[in-house]
C-alpha cells in the first residue's frame, strides 16, 4: 500500500469562539454597519424629544394638541424606526446595493448645478430681510428650478411667484407663523 503526499488545502477562517478574539469583532461591526444608522436614528430620536421636553408652552393657550405634539411623534418614531432596524440587522438583514438607478458613478460631480444651487439659497437668505419671503421666496423657486434644468422662462417665474405667495399664505395666515413680507407688506 503506497500513500500519497496530501497537497496543502486552503486555510479556512476560524468560526465559533475562536473568531471572536482574533480581529473577529472588527470584522462582525463590519458586517453590521447598519448598526450605525440605528445609532444615528437613536441620537436623533432622543435629540427630538429632549428638545420637545424642554419646550415652554402653556398648555392652556395651545389647547391639548400644540406645538410638542409632532416633536414627540417624529421623536418617538424616529427611536421605533431605529429599534426595528436594530433588531433587523441583527437577525441578519442587509441593505441591498443601489441597482434601481441610472447614475453613472464613473461620471464626475455636476458642480455646475450643485454650485448654483448654492448660490440661489445663499442670496435668498440674504434677500429674505430687505425683499420679504414674497420676493425672495420666489427667486428661490425660480433659480432651483433654473438650475436643476427647466428652461421655460414665460412659465416658471409665474409658477414661482404663485409657490411663493401660496406658501406666505399659509405660514403667514393659516399657521401663525410670520414671515417677513418685505415692501409687499402692505399690499399683502
Amino acid at each position: 500500500m503506497t500513500t500519497r503526499p496530501t497537497e496543502p488545502t486552503e486555510p479556512t477562517e476560524p468560526t465559533g469562539p475562536a473568531a471572536a478574539s482574533g480581529g473577529g469583532a472588527r470584522a462582525w461591526l463590519r458586517e453590521h454597519s447598519e448598526l450605525g444608522v440605528c445609532v444615528l436614528l437613536f441620537a436623533l430620536g432622543v435629540l427630538v424629544l429632549t428638545d420637545a421636553l424642554t419646550m415652554s408652552v402653556d398648555i392652556a393657550q395651545r389647547g391639548p394638541i400644540g406645538p410638542r405634539t409632532v416633536p414627540f411623534a417624529v421623536g418617538a418614531g424616529l427611536l421605533l424606526v431605529g429599534a426595528l432596524l436594530a433588531v433587523d440587522v441583527l437577525r441578519g438583514g442587509r441593505g441591498e446595493a443601489e441597482g434601481g438607478e441610472d447614475v453613472d458613478l464613473d461620471e464626475p460631480a455636476d458642480w455646475r448645478t450643485v454650485l448654483l444651487l448654492t448660490g440661489v439659497f445663499l442670496a435668498a437668505a440674504v434677500l429674505i430681510g430687505p425683499l420679504g419671503f414674497p420676493i425672495a421666496g420666489a427667486l428661490l423657486f425660480w433659480g432651483a428650478a433654473y438650475a436643476l434644468g427647466s428652461r421655460h422662462h414665460d412659465r416658471d417665474p409665474l409658477i414661482a411667484a404663485g409657490l411663493s405667495l401660496f406658501t406666505y399664505f399659509v405660514f403667514d395666515n393659516l399657521l401663525g407663523v410670520p414671515l417677513p413680507g418685505g415692501p409687499l407688506m402692505g399690499v399683502l
